[in-house]
């Protein structure tokens, strides 16, 4: 049934100023925007090993019920080599920080989780699995 991890998108109200944002802490350019980049309504990033799809969406676009005033869902961790540092880096890049970096209690294992500037809360995680899996690739 589930095979993996396709695309998670982040509602924003100003796509274009995440845009940039996600830009400046990506290190990529999108490649894909609509309908263009003057006036975006959605641009995708490809990041990471496995080139994840990360989307950001213009709230006007949301599924129906959604509500921000009562966010709900789940929480996305990127894999990061060093949880500290990425989450101080996101912290200088205007994000707020909603749970220090910890330890999850397995050696190698640490977490930490940030809101970005526009609402979406983004997961932190050093996973020693997913160095495992990408070694065996």
């Amino acid at each position: 049934m589930f095979r993996g991890f396709t695309t998670i998108n982040y509602l924003v109200d100003d796509v274009k100023a995440a845009a940039a944002w996600y830009q400046e802490l990506l290190g990529v350019e999108p490649y894909f925007v609509r309908p263009d980049a003057e006036h975006p309504a959605y641009v995708e990033f490809r990041i990471g090993d496995s080139q994840d799809e990360l989307g950001l969406l213009d709230r006007r676009y949301a599924p129906q019920g959604y509500s921000s005033a009562n966010p709900a869902g789940a929480i996305m961790h990127w894999h990061v080599d060093d949880v500290q540092k990425t989450y101080d880096h996101l912290l200088a890049l205007g994000a707020s920080g909603l749970a220090d970096p910890r330890p999850l209690g397995e050696p190698g294992w640490e977490i930490a989780t940030v809101a970005d500037p526009f609402g979406n809360v983004i997961g932190l995680m050093h996973s020693p699995h997913y160095l495992a899996m990408q070694a065996d690739r």
